[in-house]
């Protein structure tokens, strides 16, 4: 008989947020490793992220999917939360209440980094001892902006800042598992709350999910080209940020230099930075622009703020002939969903922190051009200059044990094996 999982993702497929992409691409596995799934997610009507219909074509359609209210973001805002997370508390509270009194469930799965609603775990698991895993996507209480300038920090940081470090205690200290993208994360509650520390836990990335490049190949035809294919165009979709100048601003300066030495052929690039606010669409700050503009080589960097849909990107990236990837100045980022980036086999560049976990993953693959800051240097971003201006970027045969290692199959099936474990632990302490 299948164990019941009831997951809490408040956005979800038709809408095109990064956190819910973890679920997404675990649905079309988890029956086939035991789990009978049920989904509960915030109507679509109470976000205001972008939607893409498309999405809706990798979920399974016998999934079971639950939608709770919110309230209106009109009203919560004026109070300075608005926030999906706050704003639908109160209806996941009811809602899930009910369907754990009518139906019987094993495990709880928080798979979001609307953070707050995690809080509702502790309650769950006291009222119809139901044990739960929380997936810690990001940091929740983080203390990375306490010495930033206040104009680099998010907006209401003030408030989230003390409100997160009032929720996190209540979730973290009665969690039963832990699942992130990055070690430290779990390193780091760990030794925040020491009563966790040896609660089932697992690092698992996000995973390459190849459906998805058919579903983009397949309604090509609804998506604009973006790039100006009369240059050589190298291209990231993703969030921007200052965090980010940090990786970006060698890049720039060794095609400065190139520019000045090599004209001809460093004047066939273009860079394009896409997606880079979560603003609403057209009034979202350039951050990447501006540092262009700095090194005196805003002509050749093109940066549209608006986001695009999640299969606008899969088809953006392939029609690229280099791919881009900056990491964080955060030594705690790990940028988790590269593989969007890999699925495509292009030549990719990637600089990051030296302790961000994406850059063994991107070993393991046998990406030839990944740097972290100390180590990046001219000489190394020359070579791979030279490599796209002289058209060496066909496709990338990667390691065939990485892309197994790390596909969206392979990644749920490690899902699977820590609720087995948090199962197993929960059983045997309440039995003894």
């Amino acid at each position: 008989m299948p164990k019941k999982l009831l997951i809490i993702s408040p956005y979800f497929p038709p809408v095109n947020a990064a956190d819910m992409h973890r679920v997404r691409m675990s649905l079309p596995y988890f029956e086939g490793m035991g789990w009978q799934v049920e989904v509960v997610t915030v109507a679509g009507t109470y976000s205001d992220m972008a939607t893409d219909e498309l999405l809706q074509q990798s979920v399974p359609p016998s999934t079971t999917i639950h939608q709770v209210k919110a309230f209106s973001k009109k009203f919560t805002s004026k109070f300075g939360l608005g926030s999906i997370a706050v704003r639908s508390l109160w209806f996941y509270k009811q809602q899930v209440t009910q369907i754990l009194k009518n139906d019987q469930f094993d495990l709880i799965y928080f798979s979001t980094t609307q953070f707050p609603l995690c809080i509702l775990g502790a309650y769950w698991k006291k009222r119809f001892n139901v044990p739960y895993v929380i997936d810690m996507q990001d940091p929740w209480h983080s203390d990375y902006y306490m010495t930033k300038p206040k104009y680099r920090r998010p907006p209401k940081y003030w408030f989230a800042y003390r409100l997160n470090k009032y929720l996190e205690p209540i979730a973290i200290k009665n969690v039963d598992g832990l699942i992130s993208v990055s070690l430290s994360y779990i390193d780091e509650l760990k030794s925040r709350y020491s009563v966790i520390k040896n609660i089932p836990a697992a690092v698992i990335t996000f995973g390459a999910f190849e459906p998805d490049l058919k579903i983009a190949k397949d309604n090509s035809p609804m998506f604009p080209s973006l790039l100006d294919d009369r240059f050589i165009n190298i291209v990231y979709i993703g969030r921007g940020g200052e965090d980010l100048h940090k990786a970006i601003a060698p890049v720039f300066k060794t095609f400065k230099l190139g520019l000045e030495n090599n004209m001809e052929g460093f004047s066939k690039i273009k860079f394009y930075f896409i997606g880079t606010s979560y603003a609403p669409t057209g009034k979202g700050t350039a951050t990447i622009l501006p540092l262009a503009q700095r090194f005196g080589i805003g002509h050749h960097v093109i940066e549209v703020t608006d986001r695009i849909s999640y299969y606008h990107v899969l088809l953006t990236l392939q029609q690229a002939n280099a791919l881009f990837i900056p990491g964080s100045d955060d030594p705690q980022y790990t940028a988790s969903k590269i593989f969007p980036y890999l699925l495509n086999r292009k030549l990719v560049l990637a600089i990051f922190n030296k302790a961000s976990s994406a850059i063994p993953i991107l070993q393991e693959y046998g990406v030839k051009h990944i740097y972290n800051y100390d180590e990046v240097s001219t000489v190394n971003l020359n070579i791979f200059f030279d490599q796209l201006i002289n058209g060496n970027t066909a496709n990338i045969d990667y390691n065939t044990n990485a892309v197994d290692k790390y596909s969206a199959l392979e990644m749920t099936r490690q899902e699977c094996l820590l609720f087995d474990q948090v199962l197993c632990q929960y059983a045997l302490y309440h039995a003894s």
